[in-house]
């Protein structure tokens, strides 16, 4: 779940597996008999949230990466660029050999 906003919900007897949540937050919620498996949905997510006859097992630890949005797009661009400046050198020389040999044994060839 990547930027998620849950507001006034109600979870009844759910599971939750294998749950990683960028940026996902539940406001006003009610969790009634879930169980959470293996997710990263600590407390700070669930804000003025109650969760009454809930079970957390085996939450994960540690650093959970989490990019920007920005960021990502930033990288979109910055690899396409990296691929246009590979394929320069091969569009150059391939312009002066056909200046050269000329374009139909260019093609032929």
């Amino acid at each position: 779940m990547k930027s998620v906003t849950f507001e006034d919900s109600l979870f009844e007897e759910c599971y939750f597996e294998d749950i990683t949540s960028s940026n996902t937050f539940f406001k006003n919620c009610t969790f009634i008999s879930t169980m959470f498996y293996n997710t990263d949905l600590f407390e700070y997510k669930f804000i003025n949230s109650r969760v009454l006859n809930s079970t957390f097992l085996h939450n994960k630890e540690g650093c959970q990466l989490d990019f920007s949005d920005d960021n990502n797009a930033y990288m979109i661009y910055f690899v396409s660029f990296l691929g246009t400046l590979a394929v320069l050198p091969g569009n150059i020389v391939s312009a002066l050999l056909m200046d050269k040999i000329g374009r139909l044994r260019m093609l032929g060839g």
